[in-house]
């Protein structure tokens, strides 16, 4: 069973790595942040096309305090090749803190049963989930979350 809204956000353990500065856990890093943890995973098609999307929403919502998590999670034996890894995430400037989860700890805390990428968790700054969203629409529906956690900066673009 997936997370359900007002579930907690699940502590950061088990990670097979950190990379871009985090070397051990996310937690203290997100703590009484609003948080958006997206997973994603090398061989994504959807992921690939969904990161400068994403890039856009984090940088309007960072000024906010909106801290991000990426969690890469392969779906592949070769997903797991961390020199391909860190190049995607250079190509794609993906700048935030980035768990590599090659043995499935943290799709198992969020439960993400069916392993789905991309995926998008939003938490508030009590560190409740706000909504969950996957696939192709996930942007939709994670622009429309943040744009309710954060009206004064949705009211900014449309002024």
């Amino acid at each position: 069973m997936p997370m359900k809204i007002g579930d907690s956000l699940p502590k950061f353990e088990g990670a097979t790595q950190w990379l871009n500065e985090l070397q051990e856990t996310a937690d203290g890093y997100v703590d009484g942040q609003p948080t958006l943890v997206h997973f994603w995973a090398i061989s994504c098609g959807i992921c690939k096309e969904n990161m400068p999307k994403l890039k856009t929403l984090k940088d309007k919502y960072k000024e906010n305090g909106l801290k991000t998590v990426a969690i890469h999670m392969p779906r592949y034996e070769t997903d797991t090749n961390l020199e391909t890894v860190k190049a995607m995430i250079e190509e794609f400037c993906i700048d935030d803190v980035c768990a590599v989860d090659n043995q499935h700890k943290l799709k198992d805390a969020f439960l993400n049963e069916q392993g789905w990428v991309p995926v998008y968790y939003l938490f508030d700054a009590k560190g409740k989930l706000k909504t969950r969203a996957a696939g192709e629409f996930g942007i939709g529906v994670l622009t429309k979350a943040l744009e309710k956690m954060f009206p004064e900066k949705a009211n900014e673009a449309t002024a």
